[in-house]
């Protein structure tokens, strides 16, 4: 695979069943909107993005479009979707059908499989791969065997099983050490690019099926403009200069160093990013309702709570997501969305007290004042990077 390879339709298209676990997600949450609701979601949203991280990998050493892979990719696109219609049921199973939380697991189970199996024919002629391979299997099975036994569970237990399975997986990976391979880090580096705008899209939608059974008003074009203008700052955050500094620092270094910076900056980094978004996305999706009149609100009634915390909080943690991303790296402190992080964090109790749109508009403000002091700040140093990059 060559340095100006892209990504292919089939994964494109794999991507596209991930929009959809995404939305589940979302919708799994926003069901009661609780401690323990956004904390299962949250697990969830790690189970799931170890799926579509394992394929990303495996798709940067074998072409996703030809031979076996095709036929494996669409193996795990399949176990993926029905994963993603149990979502509802991941943890308690609905009355009739099959268990849910099985199900799940079963699927979990098919998609690492189907991962394993792919690797281990793309390692034939390959013995560091193939030992690398072997080396990570026991995470995989222990990860997923626990993700199984959960699934006979209930409450605390049931919980505590699944953060056990997620840091099996995880520790493992972490652990089994840095030979895998990586056949291009402009490859790499535009996946995870495409899935941050798979993610922002995911909120884009939140904010659209919040509010399409309800009579649009003033205050649902005000706030849902407000809701793309902060998902536009945060796209604006990742694509305008911090993805191509951190893709040429991944394409800068060789070996084992290129492989712990593509599973430390984009693996393992990328999940607050892709977690602070759907977060956030609960969030513009509670606003939304109560500005159109949702279950008896008022435009003047403030949102506070969970809520408020997942608008907020997700913000910031896709900011620190960022900020860990660039300096694992680059060894280069962001300062600025690090005080923007702890500024949202302070915010919070203050905002509870206002009107949900105004909190909203707030939010916005405050990430759109951030892009344009860092647009301006270092609009000499953005020009040389954004020039080298179109140059290439």
């Amino acid at each position: 695979m060559g340095e100006r390879d892209v990504a292919t339709p089939i994964e494109l298209f794999f991507d596209l069943v991930f929009v959809f676990a995404l939305t589940q997600v979302t919708e799994f949450m926003s069901e009661h909107a609780g401690v323990v609701d956004v904390l299962r979601g949250v697990l969830i949203i790690t189970v799931m993005w170890w799926c579509w991280i394992a394929y990303a990998w495996l798709c940067n050493v074998l072409r996703a479009d030809q031979g076996i892979m095709r036929l494996g990719l669409f193996a795990a696109m399949a176990a993926v979707f029905v994963q993603a219609i149990t979502i509802p049921e991941a943890f308690d199973d609905l009355p009739g059908g099959l268990h849910g939380p099985m199900v799940f697991a079963i699927c979990y189970f098919v998609v690492r499989a189907v991962h394993i199996v792919m690797f281990w024919i793309a390692s034939v002629e390959d013995p560091q791969l193939r030992g690398q391979v072997l080396r990570f299997l026991p995470s995989m099975l222990a990860g997923t065997i626990l993700l199984l036994i959960a699934s006979q569970t209930t409450g605390t237990t049931q919980t505590v099983l699944w953060f056990a399975a997620i840091a099996a997986d995880y520790l493992g990976t972490l652990l089994s050490g840095s030979k895998w391979r990586l056949g291009s880090a402009s490859h790499f580096a535009e996946r995870h690019g495409l899935i941050i705008i798979v993610a922002l899209g995911e909120s884009i939608v939140a904010i659209g099926v919040g509010v399409a059974h309800l009579p649009i008003s003033w205050p649902i074009i005000a706030a849902s403009a407000l809701g793309l203008v902060v998902a536009g700052a945060m796209w604006w955050a990742y694509f305008d200069v911090t993805a191509l500094v951190i893709e040429r620092a991944l394409a800068a270094a060789d070996g084992e160093r290129q492989i712990r910076l593509a599973r430390g900056g984009y693996t393992f980094l990328h999940l607050p990013m892709v977690a602070g978004i759907i977060l956030m996305s609960l969030g513009l999706k509670k606003v939304l309702g109560y500005v159109g009149g949702e279950d008896g609100h008022t435009v003047a009634d403030p949102i506070y709570g969970v809520p408020l915390a997942a608008l907020y909080g997700g913000a910031v943690l896709y900011l620190l997501g960022h900020v860990g991303f660039k300096w694992y790296l680059t060894r280069s402190l962001n300062t600025e969305r690090l005080v923007v992080a702890i500024v949202l964090l302070v915010l919070i109790p203050l905002v509870s007290m206002l009107p949900a749109l105004v909190s909203l508009a707030v939010l916005a403000v405050v990430l759109t004042a951030l892009i344009g002091f860092e647009t301006f700040r270092y609009a000499e140093q953005r020009r040389e990077i954004r020039g080298a990059a179109h140059e290439h």
